[in-house]
């Protein structure tokens, strides 16, 4: 069996299509729907998470966006696109379902969402706006690197790099 069958035997999800000059057909395809060729992922859904970021850096000088942040829920990619007024809403969810850089960027967006989930509880039970303005910015300030680091997978960053990152 050769490496290539290998591989393609041990993994549960489709196989995406043979490089070649029939892949320049469809890299064009996800080029124009802002769907990164390489990883099959779109930056639209870090869109998701810079709300809540909006919504948290408003707090310490409008605690009344709290409760903005507190309707924020959490969404998987695909229900992001279900949602969303993506054009191409079936070929992004179609790309990531084949992308290799799925468990990484999976991985870190799931860190996201329990930080946002988290916060969300805390600033619930919170009586005092100053810990609501202290819990939206130590949020924030764990968040947006994470953002960063997650536009670096959908824009094909190593997972070496990746998980040197989440090391530290």
């Amino acid at each position: 069996m050769t490496s290539t069958a290998a591989m393609q035997a041990r993994s549960d999800r489709p196989t995406p299509p043979q490089t070649g000059h029939i892949d320049e057909a469809r890299a064009a395809v996800l080029r124009a729907a802002n769907i990164n060729p390489r990883t099959g992922l779109a930056t639209d859904y870090l869109n998701h998470f810079n709300e809540a970021i909006m919504l948290l850096e408003m707090v310490p000088d409008m605690p009344e966006c709290a409760e903005d942040f507190l309707t924020w829920s959490p969404l998987s990619y695909a229900e992001h696109f279900w949602a969303s007024n993506f054009k191409a809403r079936d070929l992004a969810i179609e790309a990531y379902e084949l992308s290799d850089a799925r468990i990484a960027f999976d991985n870190i967006t799931s860190t996201m969402t329990s930080i946002l989930t988290a916060v969300g509880a805390a600033m619930r039970e919170a009586r005092q706006d100053k810990t609501r303005a202290t819990l939206a910015e130590q949020a924030t300030g764990w968040v947006k690197p994470l953002v960063m680091l997650t536009a670096g997978v959908i824009n094909g960053a190593s997972e070496a790099d990746v998980e040197q990152i989440m090391a530290n």
